[in-house]
Order: C-alpha cells, then structure tokens, then sequence
C-alpha cells in the first residue's frame, strides 16, 4: 500500500505570497499642554474640592468671576501675583500648585511619548 500523498503547505511560502497588511498608524499623539492650562486645572479641582464657587474665590481675590473662569480654563495667562492671590484664597500653598504643576505636566507628556511610540508602560 503506498501511503497518501497529503497537500503540504509551507509556512514560509505562505507568508511570502501574502500581502503585507497594512501598518496602523498610532493614534496622533495629544498635543503638549501649556502651563496655564495645567495651572487652571489644578486651581479649579481645589476650588471645586472646597465647594466653592467662582463668585466667592473671585471676590476674596479681587477679581471678576469671568476672569477668574479664565484662567481656571487656561484661556488667561496668569500674572505670579494672581496666582499667588487665587492660592492665598484657596489657603493653597503655592509651593504646592508649582509641585502639583510638575506632576501633572510629567504625567502628561510620559502620556504623550507612550501614545507615539516612544516608551512602554510597564505596571510594577
């Protein structure tokens, strides 16, 4: 009896025949943000962690509440002498938005390098 011949397809020659697929571009990485940007978050997670509101901050500082709303937005770019009235107001040390500032900004663009490809995040 001879034995079956069976059809026998080579890995390798099927991968030679194939197309390559299509490479999927990353996903466009987020755009840097700007220190006002960051800042004006941080002040309105504290102002919102206090149950504030706008008006109340706003006139504690001296300021309009539109303003204010601006530059808790990123919108304005805030003198050093605002910030440090929003903060006084806020009974937010300074020293803490400049840290908070830091370790946002830090996240966000290790955020952004991951995202392009540049880095791998690993959990420990």
């Amino acid at each position: 009896m001879e034995p079956k011949q069976r059809n026998v397809v080579h890995l390798a020659a099927v991968r030679e025949a194939r197309e390559p697929l299509p490479r999927r571009s990353p996903s466009p990485a987020p755009e840097p943000r700007l220190l006002r940007q960051i800042y004006g978050e941080i002040l309105r997670d504290e102002r919102r962690d206090q149950d504030r509101s706008l008006d109340d901050v706003a006139r504690a500082v001296g300021m309009s509440k539109q303003y204010l709303s601006e530059v808790e937005r990123g919108r304005k770019e805030a003198s050093s002498e605002i910030l440090r009235s929003v903060c006084d107001a806020l009974e937010l040390p300074i020293e803490q938005l400049l840290g908070r500032g830091i370790r946002r900004m830090t996240a966000h663009r290790t955020l952004r390098a991951a995202r392009s490809g540049g880095i791998e995040l690993c959990a420990a």
